[in-house]
């Protein structure tokens, strides 16, 4: 990393970190992970409970509860990165900025550079955190099994969509938009393609990500999922890159 790079991304730390946004945003994911992961643990030993015997699921484990609540808490996480980013148009820093720094390229990598360890502790944290919540609630239907690697593909996950989000505001300039963006991306178009039982929902970032912090091999190893969200990453980065350069701000 050269000079002018760590200089940079010197800068967005301290933006990022100096922001209120940026802590109110990381409380509320980890309170939103947390009760979603509650609620999740008590149905889940409901459904094992019960007099009913076509919903018994058997033992599962706490990372498993985690990575089906992060279905929520990923939007509040994501959030973050569209506050950091969206402000900084609202408020006209965005000019300084490009200013301070000319190569928008640099900038835009920096942030990235920035984004990727904050993003990818939060999402382990988070997984740590929901899977406490909800063990107790599980009862003998649970275990901590795997949790480290759970968290540790949550974080990466965290790490890859923080970037596709990044970009997103980029190219939209809009909280608004970035947010309808991402709910589309994440939700909209996987329920359509599920529901039309069409192979594209294979290729949405939601779909591969949720593989990949799985563990499951179905459609494809967890590997592929994670390459399938970096893929997302790199095509929406080069996006805006072209957009930074080629429009005023």
């Amino acid at each position: 990393m050269n000079a002018e790079l760590r200089a940079a991304a010197a800068g967005e730390w301290t933006r990022l970190t100096t922001i209120r946004s940026t802590w109110w945003t990381l409380a509320g994911a980890f309170v939103v992970m947390c009760l979603t992961c509650a609620q999740l643990g008590l149905i889940h030993a409901n459904d094992n409970t019960d007099d009913r015997l076509d919903n018994d699921s058997g033992v599962t484990t706490a990372g498993a509860i985690a990575a089906d609540a992060f279905s929520m808490g990923q939007f509040v996480l994501l959030a973050l990165v569209v506050l950091w980013v969206s402000a900084e148009y609202a408020n006209g820093n965005v000019r300084w900025i490009f200013q301070a720094v000319p190569v928008r390229g640099r900038v835009y990598l920096a942030k990235a550079l920035v984004l990727g360890p904050v993003m990818f502790v939060a999402g382990a944290l988070l997984c740590v955190l929901g899977a406490l919540a909800t063990y107790p609630l599980l009862g003998e239907w649970g275990t901590l099994d795997g949790l480290v690697g759970d968290s540790l593909a949550m974080g990466a996950y965290s790490a890859v969509m923080g970037v596709v989000t990044l970009a997103l505001v980029y190219l939209l300039r809009s909280a608004a938009g970035a947010l309808s963006a991402l709910f589309v991306l994440l939700v909209v178009v996987p329920v359509i393609a599920m529901e039309a039982e069409t192979s594209l929902a294979n290729g949405l970032p939601s779909v591969a990500g949720t593989v990949f912090m799985t563990g499951v091999s179905d459609p494809y190893p967890p590997a592929v999922g994670l390459a399938v969200v970096v893929g997302w990453a790199c095509a929406c980065s080069l996006g805006a890159l072209y957009v930074l350069r080629k429009r005023d701000v």
